[in-house]
């Protein structure tokens, strides 16, 4: 019997914040927001953050700087909503795409 690992989404926006903003806005979300699902910071870095919660699932936020605006991803197994939800506390950039670009 093979069992499949599950499919990680990965979730993609852009902001005008900078990119360590998002990272400190990342931490305040996950660790105080989402109190159904609570996650906890495990590793951080220069350009990302990433969390344990519930049954060890782990959420994954990361930053690259890009033209005019930060380009940020989401990845998870299961905090899918937690992520979209994050990513809607985002101010858009100031020009080109804005808003949550979906699940990649």
């Amino acid at each position: 019997m093979t069992s499949t690992p599950p499919i990680r989404s990965l979730h993609r926006t852009r902001t005008s914040l900078a990119p360590a903003a998002v990272l400190a806005a990342a931490k305040q979300f996950f660790q105080r927001q989402s109190s159904l699902y609570p996650a906890f910071l495990e590793q951080e870095g220069p350009t990302h953050v990433s969390f344990r919660g519930q049954g060890g699932e782990e959420v994954v936020v990361g930053v690259a700087a890009d033209t005019g605006a930060t380009t940020v991803t989401g990845s998870t197994y299961l905090f899918d909503q937690q992520v979209a939800r994050f990513f809607t506390t985002l101010p858009p950039p100031a020009s080109g795409p804005s808003a949550a670009e979906g699940v990649v």
